[in-house]
Parts: structure tokens; C-alpha cells; sequence
């Protein structure tokens, strides 16, 4: 076995939210903050018990999604990693990424995650239209999202990837344009295009089921190749279908995934393939606390 093949990625779902977006379909829940604490000795213990499968191997990425990290707290987030660190399996030039909305973003939380080991950041932002964002029930404005890039770069974090999606409802050939403008003006190193689906037993689909329009297949496809176009103009190489990146900024977490590599999950819903299996543990925050 090369050391390549020893190498390992870890992923932890933190599956708390201060509000659910209309069109998440992932294990993620607002309003369940008193759980938190709960939640955090059990991934805790899970770590713990999972540490001895780990010996033969380096952990070269980790990963912290959801949900909303950057609301569970910089203080756990960087507990996590302080245990993770006790094993001496993590590599010291380990990706370390972090997801975060600009509404949960200060740069006292983003320098404290940087002087823990994190060094990639991963903002929602999904549009630079304030009506689009009242749709998809996010809870930032544009505003915030300038805020939020302008703290994470005091705290002296330099590899920012931006999260956009195309296909939203009111969404034109111009807005979308805008929105990769105003994305790209703010210099990230990656960004990653997700067009919009409508996944059953979602805000989303009951508004889509009493009339609300969404730009067709056709017009989706359009808008996709129109930021394929203009990334490209600007720089990032496209490496993923929805991912985008100056080089050398792809996140090597995500290359994991397409390139057969090993990764081990942590939490409800989070995924596995390691040991030559996969697996994955149930959407269920209490089943998951009480098997812990």
C-alpha cells in the first residue's frame, strides 16, 4: 500500500441551522440549539471510538458541513480538531475547510478557526439578488456577504470558496450575470455553481406546487454554460461540474469523493467509504445521540 493510499479524509456533519432555506433537503435543523452541547460529546465519543481504525492511515483533509457550522460556534468546531489531533494522524499540511453563512461570520470566530489549523472557508452565499434570497428563506443579505468575505480575510484565511445557484426562481440571464460579477469582485479562490432542484418535502416544492415559476431545463443549461464562459474569463479553471478554481485551489476534500479516495463520516447522514465499504449513518439527530 502507497502512502497515497493511506491517506484518509474525515467529515463532520453538524446538522444545526438558525433557519431552514426552502430548498435544503440535507440533516439539517433549526431550532434545536439546546441539543448542541449533547451533540458535541457524542461526536466526541464517536471520534474516540473510531480512532484505533485509523492508525494506518494519514489524514490529509477534513471537512466540517451541514447544516451550519459557523453557527454551532468556532469553540466546538475547534474542540473537534484538538481531539482530531490527539491521534498524530493529521497531516500538517491537511485541508482543513469549514462551511459558514454570512450571517454566523465574525473575524474573532474566523481568526480563532485559523489558529486552530482552518484554512479554507466555504460561504453560502447563493445570490447577489436580495428577492432571491427572500425566496430561498436565507437569512443574509448582500451586504453581509461583502462583510463576512472582508472578515474572513482579516483573520487572514486565504482560501475562500463561494457557493452560488443558478436556476432560481425570478432568475434572469442579467441577475445571474450580476450575481458572478459581484462573486468574482470579490476575489475567492474557488467557486461552486449548483443549480437549483426541487426536492420533495421541501419548502420549495409546496410553493413550486401552488405556481411558482422556476427557469425551465433549457434556461438552467444556459446559465450554466454563461458562468463555464465567464469564470473561465476570470480566471478559474473549471475541474468539477459544479467547481471552479484558480490553480492549485481545488478542494482536494471534494476530489476525494470523485476520485475513489477514502474518507471517513461523522454524524447523522454523514457518509463513508472506508475499509472497502460504504456506509452511511441514518438522518436522525436523536437515533444518532442515543446509539452514542
Amino acid at each position: 500500500m502507497s502512502d497515497q493510499d493511506k491517506r484518509l479524509g474525515v467529515y463532520f456533519h453538524i446538522p444545526f441551522c438558525a433557519s431552514k432555506c426552502a430548498y435544503c433537503d440535507f440533516c439539517s435543523l433549526p431550532g434545536r440549539d439546546k441539543l448542541m452541547p449533547y451533540y458535541q460529546d457524542a461526536l466526541l465519543i464517536q471520534l474516540q471510538e473510531t480512532m484505533p481504525r485509523m492508525t494506518d492511515y494519514f489524514i490529509d483533509t477534513v471537512y466540517f458541513g451541514g447544516g451550519t457550522p459557523s453557527y454551532y460556534g468556532a469553540r466546538r468546531i475547534v474542540e473537534i480538531l484538538q481531539e482530531l489531533k490527539v491521534t498524530n494522524r493529521l497531516m500538517k499540511q491537511s485541508e482543513i475547510t469549514v462551511e459558514c453563512n454570512p450571517d454566523s461570520v465574525d473575524w474573532r470566530s474566523m481568526a480563532r478557526l485559523r489558529r486552530s489549523g482552518v484554512n479554507r472557508i466555504s460561504l453560502g452565499v447563493q445570490s447577489a439578488d436580495p428577492q432571491q434570497l427572500r425566496c430561498l428563506h436565507r437569512i443574509h443579505s448582500p451586504k453581509q456577504v461583502v462583510q463576512a468575505v472582508a472578515d474572513i480575510r482579516q483573520a487572514k484565511i486565504n482560501n475562500l470558496s463561494l457557493d452560488l445557484i443558478y436556476g432560481l426562481p425570478g432568475q434572469t440571464m442579467v441577475s445571474w450575470e450580476d450575481t458572478l460579477h459581484k462573486a468574482m469582485s470579490l476575489s475567492p479562490e474557488h467557486l461552486s455553481c449548483y443549480g437549483l432542484k426541487v426536492e420533495a418535502d421541501t419548502p420549495l416544492a409546496h410553493q413550486v406546487s401552488l405556481g411558482l415559476s422556476l427557469p425551465d431545463g433549457d434556461a438552467q443549461a444556459d446559465l450554466y454554460l454563461r458562468a463555464v464562459e465567464l469564470l473561465q474569463q476570470g480566471g478559474y479553471r473549471q475541474y468539477e461540474i459544479s467547481n471552479f478554481a484558480k490553480p492549485g485551489r481545488e478542494s482536494r476534500h471534494n476530489l476525494k469523493y470523485w476520485t475513489g479516495r477514502e474518507y471517513l463520516g461523522f454524524g447523522p447522514g454523514a457518509h463513508s467509504y472506508f475499509g472497502g465499504q460504504r456506509y452511511a449513518y441514518p438522518r436522525d439527530l436523536e437515533g444518532y445521540l442515543q446509539a452514542i
